[in-house]
């Protein structure tokens, strides 16, 4: 019975996404707003992980019969969804977090292929919620100082994915609990409340007056 709710949660999961996706591209392509595209190109990349889970989970439902999802297939799916965190959580300030030698930037990214694929699974949910608790403290912060209501469900939506990807993490220590079903459950709900202010953007096209500067 678990092992079926998780695969309708990843699926779930995987339309939720890609519905917002759809939405905020096209907001992007009426608009032109930059904001736009990098939330089109993040819930993309958080359907698209759902989806490998999925798949995953599909593949061994119907195929393999093993009674556990392939690790390597449940790694890359949070794998991409972290690139999806990523583009939400430092839209604007990415490129200070870098350092500027490309030397550097290979020897941070060269231990993650020494560990393997368990340590490099547990690596992404970290980064994931450092990301996503990041965005979540910079939209309240942003809150306080502009009074944005609509700040308030981006928060909601940050956190929950946050916590989402926490208890995520916890369930590998304890496999047999159902803190996956509530970490994909979580995570579910953090995206439809980061749907809320995206649904309001303009679904036709903005047209400009001549004489507007």
């Amino acid at each position: 019975m678990d092992f079926l709710l998780e695969n309708i949660l990843n699926l779930l999961g995987f339309l939720v996404g890609l519905g917002i996706g759809i939405v905020s591209l096209i907001g992007f392509r009426n608009t032109g707003s930059p904001t736009l595209f990098r939330l089109a190109i993040a819930f993309f990349s958080i359907s698209a992980g759902f989806c490998v889970i999925w798949i995953g989970y599909m593949i061994e439902d119907f195929i393999v019969q093993s009674g556990n999802i392939e690790r390597w297939i449940q790694t890359l799916g949070i794998a991409i969804q972290t690139i999806g965190y990523f583009f939400i959580a430092f839209s604007h300030s990415i490129k200070s977090l870098f350092p500027k030698s490309r030397y550097f930037r290979s020897v941070g990214i060269f231990p993650l292929f020494l560990v393997s694929s368990v340590q490099i699974e547990h690596i992404f949910r970290s980064v994931s919620f450092i990301l996503l608790a990041y965005g979540a403290i910079e939209t309240i912060l942003s809150y306080f100082e502009n009074r944005n209501k609509g700040a308030i469900s981006v928060a909601v939506g940050l956190s929950l994915l946050a916590l989402g990807e926490f208890l995520g993490w916890y369930s590998f220590v304890f496999p047999e609990s159902i803190l996956y079903v509530a970490s994909t459950i979580i995570k579910i709900g953090g995206l439809i409340a980061l749907f809320i202010p995206v649904s309001k953007i303009p679904l036709t096209k903005i047209k400009f007056d001549e004489d507007f500067d």
